[in-house]
């Protein structure tokens, strides 16, 4: 197994609900396969963006074994595990089973804990399997750059994904670590921090826009990396902090507003939600249309069409 995180534009698709509130599988897997088709770099399911926290095992079991089914080793699937540790043992063995390349470790259920006890969660999740896993900095789950040194010596641990945003922080690891670990920001609407990030070492982030306007993300990642600052300068304009701002709105948007989006654009989901995230409000439902309308306007797809 190649012990390397996944680099470029990360998918994040959605648990697609059905109006009964079961898990809509037909819908779960053209949403992937669509995420495929637009060129993303890796699938990363049952995550955050797709209500991890409101799965059971079985619809977690599912998800992660049609992902596996749809992707066919086209790109690395990457699963969701963490919170009480006994279900994400559960969960890593899932992913185990089902064919996972690897898993993302959220952070533990509620408890602020001191680094050792931190440390003892990503040790004791990252060895359960083979698979390569990728920690998640964000919440209650922050680590000191001394504890994660002695995740270094675990060499499923491939990665680390930031949704904290201390800067300074994100200096020290990079500068000390280096090329060790894989960089993922992992920050909300995390195209508007990238040009901050990529700097440091940072060469992949989830793009929640991506599941609804995907080549929007590509054409902002293109243009970062190759120094277009017109472009980039337009894309957050136009696109990026117009839709920020609509996030920004409401708790929970950072999974709701995906949802609309794909909704809007025709894709096979509903605008709804389980609690405690709750659905996009009509009014901001509408400036997002609007945003939308303008983004196909201005930046038509070039021969794809949803």
């Amino acid at each position: 197994m190649e012990r390397k995180a996944p680099a470029g534009i990360l998918g994040f698709p959605v648990s697609p609900f059905t109006r009964e509130n079961t898990l809509d599988e037909n819908a779960l897997a053209k949403n992937i396969e669509f995420l495929i088709d637009e060129g993303l770099d890796a699938i990363f399911v049952a995550c955050g963006a797709g209500e991890f926290n409101s799965l059971n095992r079985q619809e977690y079991e599912e998800s992660v074994q049609l992902a596996v089914s749809v992707v066919k080793g086209r790109v690395p699937v990457y699963t969701g595990v963490g919170g009480v540790i006994s279900e994400a043992l559960e969960q890593s063995k899932i992913s185990e089973r089902l064919g996972a390349d690897g898993y993302l470790i959220l952070p533990p259920y509620l408890v602020d804990s001191e680094q050792d006890g931190l440390y003892e969660y990503y040790r004791v999740l990252a060895q359960s399997t083979s698979l390569n896993t990728i920690v998640y900095q964000r919440g209650n789950a922050v680590l000191q750059l001394q504890t994660l040194k002695r995740l270094l010596d675990i060499p499923q641990v491939v990665g680390l994904k930031d949704g904290l945003g201390n800067m300074e922080m994100n200096i020290e690891f990079t500068q000390t670590i280096g090329c060790r670990l894989g960089w993922l920001n992992g920050m909300p609407m995390a195209e508007v921090t990238m040009p901050s990030y990529r700097p440091l070492g940072y060469n992949s982030y989830s793009s929640a826009i991506s599941n609804y306007i995907p080549h929007i993300s590509r054409m902002f990642y293109n243009s970062l990396i190759n120094g277009d600052k017109e472009t980039v300068h337009a894309l957050f304009q136009d696109v990026v902090l117009p839709i920020n701002k609509i996030r920004r709105q409401k708790k929970g948007y950072a999974v709701s507003l995906i949802k609309a989006g794909m909704e809007i654009v025709g894709l096979p989901v509903s605008n709804t939600v389980r609690p405690p995230v709750i659905p996009v409000e009509l009014e901001h439902y509408k400036q997002l249309e609007k945003i939308l309308e303008s983004t196909f306007n201005k930046y038509p797809l070039d021969s794809k069409v949803y």
